[in-house]
């Protein structure tokens, strides 16, 4: 399937919030919501060129779902019918603009959708799996960075959906990067990066 859009859910998990020094807010007005060009994707197997001279790129491990349909304002009850797929991904984020960015007040897409900032696993169909029951990982040379739980979202995917809706007409193809947990960290050339949770599957990068 191809992908039409990518949406991403900035500000989702508590601990991240507070390791980026970030206020928690919970009413659907202050989710943060940014979008990412298709040329940002980097399948399996293709190397992660990261951005020279731009200051620290850092990983950012999520959950990515895949809708099949939507529409405008999806209900709650029927937000995660319109899911297909899921498979993890990294919305790679150019850390120190980005702080400057806030800053100014600015648009993030500067430090956040630039060419090759959405690396993506292989998807797995999505057959009545709890969403918000799922753990993942996010290793760098080996080494733990990243360890998350969807429970610990402060909007649940099916909100998300909602939200979402009330401003764009989903359809098939959408996706959705859902979200970081803590441990973002800066990334260098010849790093490798390991993506993995039981309930989706294992995947690896190269960062050139």
């Amino acid at each position: 399937m191809q992908i039409h859009r990518i949406f991403c859910i900035g500000r989702n998990y508590a601990e991240h919030i507070a390791e980026l020094g970030n206020e928690s807010n919970e009413p659907d007005a202050s989710c943060v919501v940014f979008m990412k060009p298709v040329s940002a994707l980097i399948s399996l197997g293709e190397q992660i060129p990261l951005p020279r001279n731009r200051g620290a790129v850092h990983h950012e491990a999520e959950l990515v779902v895949r809708l099949k349909s939507g529409g405008r304002n999806i209900p709650l009850d029927r937000a995660l019918g319109c899911v297909d797929a899921i498979t993890l991904g990294l919305d790679l984020t150019l850390r120190d603009m980005q702080n400057d960015l806030k800053k100014k007040g600015a648009p993030w897409e500067l430090a956040k959708a630039f060419d090759g900032a959405a690396p993506l696993g292989a998807w797995t169909l999505h057959d009545n799996q709890d969403l918000q029951a799922i753990e993942f990982t996010c290793h760098v040379n080996r080494t733990l960075r990243q360890h998350g739980h969807t429970a610990d979202m402060i909007f649940p995917i099916a909100r998300q959906i909602h939200i979402l809706s009330q401003t764009w007409a989903l359809r098939l193809g959408d996706v959705i990067f859902t979200g970081t947990p803590k441990g973002v960290g800066p990334l260098q050339p010849g790093d490798h990066i390991e993506l993995a949770s039981p309930a989706i599957g294992h995947f690896e990068w190269t960062c050139a």
